[in-house]
């Protein structure tokens, strides 16, 4: 598979590179479907979710470093899911792109600027709890929120870096065989032109560059990171009385394996797409099946990381209970009783 491609290299599974092979195209057009519906459901949840958290830790709760990570955790993955309709039409139209060249750039370049972002947040996460266990008086002395915003800053301004090269080599052209088909690709060789044998090598080192970029930098080194700090979380409080509830080892296993059932599978399907030459009938099945399935996996974890990292706190749920109530009762109250709020919100806060 020539690396200058609009499969499924792209992180939004545009794998219709695919529908060459015309054994698969009734399997091919299924998984565009179930794609559609994964994405669909991950942008409605992810939007509802991070948007729910994005509400409650910046605006009603105070800033701490807790809510500052949660803020821009569920910043990033807000903005990762919020352009998914994008995809989904783009896949409605039978990979049609009609957006245009900017879109085509940032469409792509959001999607793994916020990924990078997303991942990188939840490793500071699981570094800045592992210092608070393993070095209490440390921590409590060097923690500050002017502090957490910058390492934040640290992480936008990373995953920004990255993320260029996406916005750098992604192009549109017209189809070859329907000139009112645009599509939108990965562009290696910067150029439109009949590959030469020089330029399909650059396309290749490009190609495999980034596969492994992607891999080391968001997957590899954040997956160790994140594995080491939970373990020593587990060592210190192994014998401690909060191990007798089994709550916080059962938060750590969950974000754990989340993070590697979700991200995983993406990245071995990129590397078998990267590696593949001649494509044999079973390696283009688990190709056009496990593709699909592994982008919408990726895409799940924004929906999953609200749950994992943030409703289990029972102060946030606190907050958001008491939010929603408000807000139901500021909207369906009689305009007499507005005078009354914040005599009940009050009270509710009291109770």
């Amino acid at each position: 598979m020539a690396a200058n491609t609009t499969s499924g290299e792209d992180f939004y599974g545009e794998y219709e590179g695919y529908s060459d092979f015309e054994d698969n195209l009734p399997l091919h057009g299924s998984m565009h479907t179930l794609s559609m519906v994964v994405y669909s459901i991950a942008f409605l949840l992810g939007v509802v979710g991070n948007g729910l958290v994005i509400f409650v830790t910046g605006f009603r709760m105070n800033k701490t470093i807790n809510t500052i990570w949660f803020l821009n955790l569920a910043i990033a993955d807000f903005v990762f899911t919020f352009f998914l309709p994008l995809s989904v039409a783009h896949m409605a139209l039978n990979f049609h792109w009609p957006f245009g060249k900017v879109l085509c750039k940032l469409n792509s370049t959001l999607a793994f600027f916020n990924m990078f972002a997303s991942v990188f947040l939840l490793t500071v996460i699981s570094m800045d709890r592992c210092i608070s266990v393993a070095c209490p008086v440390w921590a409590q002395n060097c923690r500050t929120p002017r502090r957490a915003s910058l390492v934040a800053l640290g992480v936008w301004v990373a995953a920004l870096m990255l993320s260029v090269p996406h916005f750098v080599f992604r192009d549109t052209r017209r189809s070859p065989t329907n000139e009112n088909v645009t599509h939108c690709y990965n562009n290696f060789a910067l150029s439109v032109d009949f590959p030469l044998e020089e330029v399909v090598k650059l396309e290749e080192y490009r190609h495999r560059a980034m596969v492994l970029t992607r891999f080391v930098a968001g997957f590899l080194v954040p997956f160790t990171i994140i594995l080491v700090c939970y373990g020593i979380i587990a060592t210190k409080l192994k014998g401690n009385r909060l191990t007798r509830s089994g709550r916080p080892f059962k938060i750590m296993v969950a974000v754990v394996l989340a993070f590697f059932i979700c991200w995983f599978p993406y990245h071995v399907f990129s590397f078998l797409e990267m590696s593949l030459t001649m494509v044999t009938p079973w390696q283009q099945t688990l190709l056009v099946v496990g593709t699909p399935l592994a982008s919408g996996l990726a895409y799940l974890n924004s929906c999953l990381n609200p749950f994992l990292y943030v409703f289990v706190g029972q102060d946030f749920r606190e907050k958001l209970r008491m939010s929603v109530l408000a807000a139901f009762e500021s909207a369906f109250s009689e305009p007499s009783a507005q005078a009354t709020m914040p005599f009940t919100k009050s009270k509710s806060s009291s109770a």
